[in-house]
């Protein structure tokens, strides 16, 4: 039999195919320019959502930064009898003697609408340092203290420059005032008028007119100082907010309220008296440590997160300490022990539905169950932490069962092989295999209920808590709950006061995120 050639029959002879032909580079090189597009794509969109997170970030850091400082005011308070008794310290009139001794700053400032500026110009509690300073030193009673008070909120904010945009010009050549209290007048250097009215946006022409609605000018000269009510050339008329010292001329500074006094809370009066106290240096800002300190409370300047914080902790521990053992039963005995059957099947599906449910519906759930039925304590941190150990279990559960089934066979039939029996398999060799990914998705499921706030609104966890809780049962609040509380709130102070809040909610997520990294990191055995 004769061998014949692999092409006999055919008329030619099969040529290799040119892959490196026209039509396959061009398709090669499209391949290749939609590989490029597509990193392209992809990087863009990292880019832009790290861009996002960063002028998220930088846009509550800006806000938060006021309310990790505090404005003070230095005075030095006459402790007379008649603001204290000797024999009965704790019964005195302290926040009384805070207010003479700062309307006695102003003695020439004695209407009524005055004096309430004046008094504004403190907190509600500014007597309670000073009453803590005698209680410590008794031999104080009777003498002047000097002490530092605090502002209130309005006053703090102005004072930092927050809720009041201002301008300031300096010049020196005033001529004489007219007077120095009441309705006066004096011209200012040639030109100067124009520029803060251009400023004010009142015009170019060098007259103006000036109310409540619109950009208040304030001129501080001689200890004293004018709000303008008209201004014409180089010549302002205006009435003196504070009495001037003398009406020889003098070095003035023009100060520049751009919002009008009818849109902000701090009026022209108040601004005066505190440019005059800033001038004095009894102005000063120190760390706002009371701000980690304190409790909440309805005056911007004296809330505090203390109460936020140890709720939180109470029923994240609650909250831990049920979950975690009873979600990591129940997925090593699904996962290891249950039969295959239609009921574990039943019970696989409706923890995976759980773990979709609105988180709302669990707080509906305990406000019908924890609170109704068991009768627990109404706002406290043992039913928020049952209501949100039902919320965290069913993501335990399923982080749990997924960890032990990535553990490879080899190692329970190894531990087998060697007589050990199904559950000394599981849980002294499997479990600890698994023990990183347990681990991660127990603290993800963690940070999940820290952040939480619709269940715990409704078993009543939204009340207004300003004591720090002594126990699980106790009355609290958590710091989800007090950030929402904050934002409703119509003061300007609050805004800084949420923002900070934000930052150390933030902090505890990044820190409870960075264990699960660290413990994964631990724990993880490679083979």
């Amino acid at each position: 039999m004769t061998d014949l050639p692999l092409n006999a029959g055919t008329s030619q002879s099969t040529k290799p195919v040119n892959r490196k032909g026209s039509a396959a580079a061009a398709l090669r090189q499209k391949r290749h320019r939609a590989n490029s597009r597509f990193r392209a794509y992809g990087l863009a969109a990292v880019v832009l959502a790290i861009l996002f997170l960063v002028a998220i970030l930088a846009d509550i850091f800006i806000k938060a930064m006021p309310a990790f400082t505090q404005s003070t005011l230095k005075l030095s308070v006459p402790m007379s009898t008649e603001f204290i008794d000797p024999s009965n310290l704790k019964s005195g009139d302290y926040d009384g003697a805070v207010r003479s001794a700062l309307r006695g700053l102003f003695p020439d400032s004695t209407t009524k609408a005055e004096r309430k500026a004046i008094n504004s110009l403190v907190s509600s509690s500014a007597g309670t340092p000073l009453q803590k300073q005698i209680a410590a030193d008794p031999s104080l009673a009777g003498k002047t203290v000097t002490t530092d008070v605090l502002l209130s909120s309005d006053a703090d904010l102005y004072a930092k420059g927050v809720t009041v945009m201002t301008a300031t010009w300096s010049g020196v050549g005033a001529s004489n005032p007219s007077g120095q209290s009441g309705p006066v007048s004096l011209e200012l250097s040639p030109g100067a008028i124009s520029d803060i009215l251009k400023s004010a946006g009142l015009g170019h022409s060098g007259s103006a007119t000036l109310d409540s609605n619109t950009a208040s000018l304030l001129i501080s000269i001689n200890g004293g100082i004018i709000r303008a009510t008209s201004v014409k050339d180089d010549t302002i008329a205006g009435e003196t907010l504070v009495p001037l010292s003398a009406s020889t001329g003098g070095i003035w500074r023009a100060i520049l309220l751009k919002a009008p006094e009818a849109q902000r809370k701090i009026t022209d009066a108040q601004v005066a008296f505190l440019e005059i106290l800033r001038d004095q240096k009894r102005i000063s800002s120190r760390m706002n440590t009371a701000f980690f300190a304190r409790g909440d409370s309805r005056e911007p300047e004296l809330a505090g997160i203390l109460s936020g914080l140890v709720g939180t902790a109470y029923t994240m521990l609650i909250t831990l300490g049920l979950c975690l053992p009873i979600g990591l039963a129940a997925a090593i005995y699904l996962e290891e022990f249950a039969p295959r059957n239609a009921l574990t099947y039943l019970i696989e599906i409706s923890i995976n539905n759980l773990a979709a449910v609105p988180s709302i519906v669990f707080g509906l759930l305990g406000l019908a169950v924890f609170l109704n039925v068991f009768g627990l304590p109404r706002s406290s941190p043992l039913a928020g932490g049952l209501v949100l150990a039902l919320l965290v279990m069913p993501t335990i559960i399923i982080a749990s069962r997924a960890a032990l089934k990535s553990v490879p066979p080899s190692i329970r039939e190894a531990a087998i092989g060697i007589g050990a029996t199904r559950q000394q398999a599981v849980f002294h060799h499997v479990l600890p295999v698994a023990m990183p990914g347990i681990l991660t998705g127990t603290i993800i499921g963690m940070a999940h209920a820290l952040g939480e706030t619709a269940p715990l609104l409704m078993i009543g966890m939204v009340a207004f808590i300003a004591d720090i809780p002594n126990s699980p049962a106790d009355a609290a609040t958590v710091l989800p709950v007090q950030i929402f509380l904050w934002s409703d709130l119509p003061e300007a102070g609050f805004q800084s006061k949420t923002a900070a809040a934000i930052l150390v909610l933030l902090a505890f997520l990044v820190t409870m995120n960075s264990l699960a990294i660290w413990l994964r990191t631990k724990f993880e055995r490679r083979w």
